[in-house]
């Protein structure tokens, strides 16, 4: 199945970034109630994604640039759709470790907003990294 055929293909503007922890079902906003950036997926099969926190300075310093980089979320590579899910083989990505990688993310569609989470994992944005998901929401542009 292809982006166009699902409806995914296009540019979606970020709307809300969530955490939500397993265990508990808490929800948090770790990047601020009003998170930049975009998802795109382009004819060609290619999705890209930029997320970064609502609050960010300049990285004038050392302390400030690490900041900059935990505040920050990009990737791109191939993707397929199956079902309920895209999976993208990540060809450039801000953390290398995801270099050459597959990244799963499950997605549904209600009109003009496409809701996108990952698989439960250890969040590293909580201390302890108790098992969590990320949630995040996207209207089209």
């Amino acid at each position: 199945m292809t982006e166009r055929e699902t409806g995914l293909h296009g540019s979606w503007q970020l709307i809300s970034f969530n955490t939500e922890l397993k265990d508990s079902n808490a929800r948090t906003q770790p990047w601020g109630a009003n998170p930049n950036g975009y998802l795109i997926f382009s004819p060609d099969g290619r999705m890209m994604v930029l997320v970064t926190a609502q609050a960010r300075e300049p990285g004038i310093t050392d302390e400030k640039a690490a900041a900059l980089f935990r505040t920050l979320m990009a990737y791109t590579g191939q993707c397929r759709i199956e079902k309920d899910r895209f999976i993208t083989k990540i060809d450039s990505c801000w953390n290398e470790a995801w270099n050459g990688s597959e990244q799963e993310r499950f997605y549904k569609l209600d009109g003009d907003v496409l809701e996108v989470s990952t698989a439960w994992m250890p969040n590293p944005l909580v201390p302890g990294n108790p098992v969590g998901r990320g949630i995040l929401r996207f209207r089209r542009e």
